[in-house]
C-alpha cells in the first residue's frame, strides 16, 4: 500500500500545478480576447481629436483645447449603462492618483439632473460633461462606455470600447 500512495503523489501534484496552470492560462486569454474586442469594436477616429466644447454639471464651457499640452482621459458614460458605472471607481482612483493627466466623464444621458444625481452618489473625482449629438457623432460613439486617450499633441493615442480596468487606463495613459 505504501509503494502505490508514493507512486500516486507525483500525479496528485501534478494534477494541481495543472489545475493552477491551465486556470491561469484561461484568465490571461480571457483577458486578451476582452482587450481584443475592445480595440476592434473601437470607433474610427481621425489621428487628430475632434474639438468640442461642453458644459459641466456647474455650467461651466470647457473645450479639448482647454488641455492643450496635456494627455487627456475622455470616457463617453451613461447613468443606465451598468459597465459606465461600473468603471467610475476606476476613474476616480486614476484621476485621484493621476492629478496631472485630466479625465472628461462625457455623459450622453438626456437628462442633466440623473447625471448629477449619478455623478453625486458615485462620488465622481473628475470633470463631468454634458454630451451633445454633435460630439458622439464626431467621436464615432456608438458602444458605451468609449474612453479615448489624447496625446499633448491632440493626437487619438489610445481607443478603448467597454468598461476599463485600473492597469489597461494605466498603460493606456502612458
Amino acid at each position: 500500500m505504501a509503494d502505490e500512495e508514493l507512486i500516486d503523489a507525483p500525479k496528485k501534484k501534478s494534477g494541481w500545478l495543472r489545475y493552477v496552470r491551465d486556470w491561469g492560462l484561461s484568465i490571461v486569454v480571457a483577458l486578451g480576447v476582452y482587450w481584443g474586442i475592445g480595440i476592434m469594436r473601437a470607433p474610427d477616429l481621425p489621428d487628430q481629436a475632434p474639438e468640442f466644447e461642453l458644459m459641466t454639471l456647474e455650467g461651466d464651457l470647457v473645450s479639448l483645447s482647454d488641455y492643450e499640452g496635456q494627455t487627456v482621459v475622455v470616457n463617453f458614460w451613461a447613468t443606465w449603462c451598468g459597465p459606465c458605472m461600473a468603471e467610475i471607481p476606476t476613474f476616480n482612483e486614476f484621476a485621484l492618483e493621476n492629478p496631472d493627466i485630466p479625465v472628461l466623464g462625457i455623459a450622453t444621458d438626456q437628462s442633466p439632473a440623473k447625471v448629477r444625481v449619478t455623478a453625486k452618489k458615485k462620488d465622481m473625482q473628475y470633470t463631468v460633461l454634458l454630451a451633445d449629438s454633435d460630439v458622439q457623432r464626431d467621436y464615432g460613439i456608438t458602444t458605451l462606455p468609449t474612453t479615448i486617450v489624447v496625446g499633448p499633441d491632440g493626437q487619438v493615442r489610445n481607443v478603448h470600447v467597454g468598461a476599463m480596468l485600473g492597469p489597461q487606463l494605466s498603460f493606456a495613459t502612458r
